[in-house]
């Protein structure tokens, strides 16, 4: 009797709910509940997309709509991209678009544009990308009283690199570790990145910015100092900080660039002042730490000779550990902050293309 009830009460229903089609898209079929039920359906067709600073990138979305409960016009529709952030209170519109009325915003304005490469796509175009359009996006459509989102995550290749100024460790709150980024060509990084960087092998000891305003470091061989021996591989967290009064180094991150990097072939050894000279005599700039790293990592660039960088630092990449230039490790090799005006050492420039 009781499974009779049951076959009876599963009946009833299923025949109060029968559910109507969305509009078909390449053979699919979007369904929908026909009473109290949404009648807009908006999706990614990936939850991530890669590209590079400099590159073009499309973020995927597309609607499907209850053409019985909207008719078969579209000229109601409002799409709105807006850019997620670490505080889930704020977005940060990036364009709007209602029939033939279009916004961009910001520095968005000139670099996007909707896709529209069917009726129900609203895919937004982001060209000429910069290291702040990483993170992730939210595409809104409403139309009446109805709206749905879906997110997509824009990722860019790149490299994170741990960065303390001439002063020392420990001497950046967080907004002199943000500031101390963009100097060197570069973005505070955020967990995700330091994350990445983790899982491909990063290992440092010392707490640093991330762009949440947390403070963390990541460590793949565990030991005494960093945590203790017998702790596990990981990203360390120290947790949040005041942004104002508290200080730590940095992680910071960037990504391909339009230019070449190079070491400057000069007859002698220079004094800091002497290679920013230089440089700008060959029709370049002396080159940021974000340089260096990038050209490291993203082209492989191996040079073992020290030598200065914007900030004051002297450095050399190695892409292939050998004998007297880094012979463990693939590493940017960071010899100190020297003297600038008695110390002489190479010069790494930076020309960037028109």
């Amino acid at each position: 009797m009781k499974s009779l009830l049951l076959l009876v009460l599963i009946s009833i229903c299923w025949a109060d709910h029968p559910s109507d089609n969305y509009t078909l898209d390449h053979g699919r079929v979007i369904h929908i509940q026909a009473e109290n039920g949404p009648h807009l359906l908006v999706e990614a067709e990936q939850a991530k997309v890669f590209s590079h600073r400099g590159g073009n990138v499309t973020l995927p979305c597309k609607f499907y709509r209850d053409p019985t409960a909207f008719g078969s016009g579209t000229h109601k529709i409002r799409i709105k991209w807006t850019k997620l952030t670490s505080d889930y209170l704020k977005e940060v519109d990036v364009f709007v678009s209602m029939g033939y009325h279009k916004k961009a915003y910001g520095g968005y304005q000139g670099r996007v544009f909707l896709k529209g490469g069917s009726d129900n796509d609203a895919s937004l175009v982001i060209t000429d990308l910069t290291l702040e359009d990483y993170g992730r996006y939210k595409c809104e459509v409403i139309e009446g009283l109805e709206d749905d989102t879906a997110v997509v995550a824009l990722d860019l290749q790149g490299v994170v690199f741990p960065y303390f100024p001439r002063l020392g460790r420990y001497n950046l709150n967080f907004h002199e570790a943000q500031q101390a980024c963009l100097d060197q060509d570069s973005v505070i990084a955020s967990f995700d990145q330091l994350y990445d960087a983790w899982r491909g092998g990063l290992d440092w000891c010392n707490a640093g910015w991330l762009s949440d305003g947390s403070v963390q470091y990541p460590i793949t061989k565990p030991r005494e100092p960093c945590g203790g021996q017998n702790t596990v591989p990981g990203v360390r967290n120290y947790g949040f900080w005041d942004k104002d009064k508290s200080r730590y180094d940095v992680f910071c991150f960037t990504s391909n660039f339009n230019g070449r990097f190079y070491y400057l072939i000069h007859p002698t050894k220079l004094t800091y002042d002497e290679a920013v000279q230089a440089c700008l005599n060959d029709g370049a700039q002396i080159a940021k730490v974000g340089q260096i790293f990038a050209a490291w990592k993203l082209l492989g660039y191996d040079r073992c000779d020290a030598g200065w960088l914007a900030d004051g630092s002297v450095r050399y990449p190695i892409s292939r550990p050998r004998r007297r230039c880094s012979p463990t490790e693939a590493a940017v090799r960071f010899v100190g902050f020297p003297d600038k005006k008695h110390k002489l050492y190479g010069v790494y420039c930076f020309r960037a293309y028109n």
